[in-house]
């Protein structure tokens, strides 16, 4: 594929590369930007920017042609992404189509994918928790997957960094296996769920339901008002884009900061094919874009680059990188790249209802969506029949039931006035999978998509761990609900696929062997140093926490390694 762009190279030479401008790429761009290098962002889709390209944002249900509700063509047209519990009318112009770029499921597995500036930062669920050492000593304790190369110490002082920027609401609970942050004032629990909250410390060691930490400005400082952010106001409409940019985004934080200070060049509309490697320098010079409007394939140059384009795009990109030196992918010299994927299991629910607390009610909504149970299982020592542990959602609310009998204005009378009826809660499971080498992705070899790049096949898969650890969540909720008068308890298994928790991870992991392992411990290609891979793909492993805030520290860490280094003159 030859470069048929007509422009100089001087004018296509960056000092950074920043592949991919959601979570991840965001932060890489105001890192860098912030440091005074000049760095090109690439984005594949359409530009997104902040308020203006919201245009749901604050439109009444009646507002929506079919009152919120996808056509029944569109979803039969999108099988995969409708069985996304956030594909809804008001906001599907952020997701991408079945048929916008098809993949190969060897294995069933939902894609989740959002195609703009911004990326998943815009439909993401705002939870952001700390990593522990029980979370990087996971693999080292029980010999799964390869070893973390850092610890909670080498990461704390960037979570920090980001935490401050970014805005989390949460509490300081002084718990071993949830790092406390940097917080804003968190949004508190309702009376139920405080109830389960301490009869939980009276009754058990080491489980705790806390108040969920999200990305929201319960109450902004002044370092959001500089970015043009305001205070959430619990509209609980971030899924449509929020113009007060009451939650983190990239496109209402870390662009803008980026663009005001001169030095970020944004390029959406761009596939990027492959990143460029110079056989005689011995390191990668660039990228190869293809256009999406006119199909041009453009060369661009830079001393850095930065591989933010999701998890799979990102093992895509990279196996897509072949050369003399790499025929099997850009630093794929020990064959793993694609391999080790893993994901969270989402595939449990349950509910209860409980008596009482009928002096109280449910008013308003909460943007962190009620508690959240850190993982209490396999923490200080191996206690079940499965591996790792899992986290889980807790959240209580007082249910309500309209008389829907009759018409006209006795109609409207009983819409008006809703029967109150008890206290219910509902629970999800967050559970850690083991990496497997036979969960990968690869590139298929003859079909190709409308950018002549090749189709990923993916083939992921629950297996007996994650099964095993389903049953012990169920066993273990149904336990507690019950000791702590909890009655009706009902679980439910879902049948959903792999990918639809949206946490893909791996493929391109961390370690400290390159035998064993993708990156090294500044997220570098242990055999191409110019080359950082900062986001999901980079994961060795999944722990239970939702892995966003990471994503951000290791990228923020990897800049300031990366800027460090072209100051010695070392990439």
């Amino acid at each position: 594929m030859e470069d048929n762009y007509k422009g100089s190279v001087k004018e296509r030479s960056f000092d950074a590369i920043v592949i991919g401008s959601g979570m991840s790429g965001g932060w890489a761009a105001k890192e860098f930007t912030e440091k005074g290098l000049k760095t090109l962002v690439l984005e594949r889709g359409r530009d997104v920017k902040h308020i203006k390209d919201y245009p749901t944002a604050n439109k009444f249900p009646y507002e929506f042609e079919h009152r919120g509700e996808m056509p029944l063509d569109i979803k039969k047209a999108n099988p995969i992404i409708n069985r996304c519990y956030a594909f809804r009318e008001d906001a599907a112009h952020f997701f991408v189509k079945d048929s916008e770029h098809p993949y190969i499921e060897e294995k069933p597995f939902d894609w989740i994918r959002g195609y703009q500036v911004g990326g998943k930062s815009l439909m993401w669920a705002k939870a952001t928790q700390r990593w522990s050492d029980f979370d990087y000593e996971g693999p080292a304790r029980d010999g799964f997957a390869v070893d973390w190369p850092i610890r909670e110490k080498d990461m704390a002082p960037w979570y920090s960094h980001v935490e401050k920027f970014a805005g989390i609401a949460g509490n300081r609970d002084g718990l071993k296996q949830l790092p406390d942050g940097e917080f804003l004032p968190a949004f508190p629990l309702n009376v139920v769920e405080d109830y389960f909250k301490k009869q939980l410390i009276q009754k058990y060691e080491h489980r705790h339901v806390i108040s969920e930490r999200v990305a929201h400005l319960s109450k902004p400082n002044p370092i959001h008002y500089e970015q043009g952010r305001a205070q959430c106001m619990s509209r609980n409409l971030c899924h449509r884009g929020c113009p007060l940019g009451g939650y983190f985004s990239s496109n209402s934080s870390t662009l803008p900061w980026a663009e005001k200070t001169g030095n970020m060049t944004l390029r959406p509309f761009s596939v990027v094919h492959s990143v460029i490697y110079d056989e005689q320098k011995g390191k990668a010079t660039g990228v190869r874009v293809i256009d999406t409007n006119s199909k041009e394939v453009i060369e661009y140059y830079a001393k850095v680059i930065f591989v933010n384009a999701g998890a799979l795009n990102s093992n895509l990109l990279l196996l897509n990188s072949t050369s003399h030196r790499f025929p099997n992918g850009l630093g794929n010299d020990n064959g793993l790249m694609g391999k080790f994927v893993a994901f969270h299991n989402y595939s449990a629910r349950l509910s209860a209802e409980i008596d009482g607390f009928k002096e109280f009610t449910t008013i308003g909504r909460n943007p962190a969506g009620g508690g959240y149970m850190p993982r209490f299982r396999n923490l200080f020592k191996q206690e079940t029949n499965f591996l790792r542990g899992y986290a889980a959602g807790f959240n209580a609310y007082r249910s309500s039931h309209s008389d829907t009998s009759g018409v006209g204005a006795d109609l409207k009378k009983r819409l008006a006035k809703p029967e109150v009826g008890p206290w219910k809660i509902g629970s999800h499971m967050m559970g850690e999978t083991i990496p497997k080498e036979t969960n990968m992705v690869s590139l298929d070899q003859t079909r190709k998509d409308d950018f002549d790049m090749p189709l990923l096949k993916i083939s992921v898969v629950f297996d007996e761990n994650d099964e095993k650890m389903r049953q012990d969540y169920f066993d273990q909720f149904t336990e507690m609900l019950t000791n702590t008068g909890f009655k009706n308890i009902k679980t439910q298994t879902s049948s959903q696929n792999p990918g639809s928790d949206i946490h893909e991870m791996g493929g391109i992991r961390m370690g400290h062997d390159p035998k064993t392992s993708l990156l090294n411990k500044w997220n570098q290609l242990h055999v191409c140093k110019n080359v950082y891979v900062t986001d999901g793909a980079c994961m060795t492993s999944t722990s239970t926490q939702n892995p966003s805030l990471t994503y951000m520290a290791l990228t923020a860490r990897a800049v300031d390694h990366a800027f460090a280094e072209l100051k010695r003159g070392e990439l």
